[in-house]
């Protein structure tokens, strides 16, 4: 039974439905009626193949709109740019394993994804085909990539498959999509009106023009964080160190070398927001004397004298008003937990995020994250490993109920 808070979410919403050639396309015409009947305006798009499948008259007797097919039809052009703006959500379901590939590599030779590259509203997707192919790494790769482009994947559900298997893969029911949109509405103004700091990716540390000292951190983690922020409302200031990542519109972008630069940028800005997560790798040490121009090789050894440098999260948990939540990043390899429980008590943290290198698929360059959080109200969550995308999620989900409890 779906929470009765969120059954008006939907109300006045305007959802774009674009069906690819799956056999869960029979269960759209159920997932119109459902959406129309919450109240939303829903028009539907739909690739070659999905005609296959599931009739467009179907379609538009429920949705009261004309189905959409191709680009141009009887000397008419389809103009997509409109209907990419037109949404308040595009709505992907069932989303084929073809159209994925063509999602995650930018493949425009349909209306479908002519409408999804031209979308200024963000993109849901359901997706739905066997298990083998679900599990394949090109699939699990471009879920990957797609959800880098800050789309949201509803997770497939487990059951009977159309090749007779029972397994991976089914298309979410078309009832837990509509539950799934109605929590998206609620929560996208969850952050609304307030200010966020996250910082980013590594830091380097300059042993020369040429050299430095650095970390293997991409910043995936921190990105992912600051674009769920965005997504939920909030005005999100990101500093992030060198990383070759792409940034999430809509957030203030300072970009940063050094620990220096990257401490100089939090002290400025933290006095005035609400939420701050320390997610970058910053560096312990520094070069006490850079060379100002190349070392030579000359001679057999070289020895570099380090010095420590400026603790970020410990200067803000310093200054921190009791209105703000303070979130600290752990990176640990060893005494996983004690060295989290000390870092939150010594750094006058209100969260900590643990993550263990020893977690395969977990830390720097992965697309995955395992975490566990601590709260200094006692509170410990633990999580399985997923993408850092969902990973970002319950971040923040776990800040705005440490915020409200």
């Amino acid at each position: 039974m779906r929470d009765f808070y969120f059954t008006y979410m939907l109300q006045g919403k305007k959802i774009l439905l674009g069906i690819s050639g799956s056999i869960a396309a029979y269960k759209s015409a159920i997932l119109v009626r459902l959406l129309i009947k919450a109240g939303a305006e829903v028009k539907v798009v739909m690739s070659p193949a999905a005609e296959h499948f599931i009739a467009p008259l179907t379609l538009s007797t429920l949705s009261k709109n004309d189905v959409l097919t191709a680009l141009s039809e009887n000397d008419s052009w389809a103009n997509h740019v409109m209907l990419g703006r037109w949404a308040d959500v595009m709505l992907i379901a069932p989303l084929s394993c073809n159209t994925l590939a063509k999602m995650a590599h930018g493949l425009c030779d349909n209306l479908l994804m002519a409408v999804y590259l031209s979308a200024t509203s963000p993109v849901i997707a359901a997706p739905a085909m066997d298990e083998d192919m679900w599990k394949h790494p090109a699939t699990r790769s471009n879920i990957t990539r797609i959800e880098q482009f800050g789309n949201l994947v509803i997770p497939v559900e487990k059951g009977e498959l159309a090749s007779g298997l029972n397994g991976e893969g089914r298309m979410a029911e078309p009832e837990h999509i509509v539950t799934y949109l109605e929590h998206y509405f609620s929560k996208i103004s969850d952050l609304a009106g307030k200010k966020v700091l996250v910082t980013a990716g590594p830091t380097f540390e300059a042993i020369d023009p040429v050299r430095f000292i650095g970390n293997h951190s991409t910043g995936k983690m921190g990105i992912a964080i600051a674009r769920e922020c965005v997504a939920r409302g909030a005005y999100v200031t990101l500093v992030c160190g060198p990383s070759g990542e792409t940034l999430p519109a809509g957030v203030n972008a300072v970009r940063v070398t050094s620990a220096a630069e990257m401490y100089d940028a939090c002290i400025k800005v933290f006095p005035d927001v609400d939420i701050a997560v320390m997610s970058a790798a910053v560096a312990d040490y520094t070069i006490t004397n850079p060379a100002t121009q190349k070392i030579k090789k000359d001679h057999s050894s070289l020895v570099l004298e380090l010095e420590k440098t400026r603790d970020i999260l410990k200067a803000l948990g310093e200054q921190k008003k009791s209105s703000q939540v303070l979130v600290g990043f752990a990176l640990e390899t060893n005494n996983e937990k004690e060295n989290a429980l000390k870092k939150l008590s010594s750094k006058k943290a209100d969260m900590i995020v643990l993550n263990s290198l020893n977690d395969p698929g977990a830390g720097f360059g992965y697309d995955s994250n395992k975490i566990v959080i601590f709260d200094r109200k006692g509170q410990e969550y633990s999580f399985e490993s997923k993408s850092k995308t969902a990973v970002a999620t319950d971040i923040i989900n776990s800040i705005i109920k440490f915020s409200h409890a």
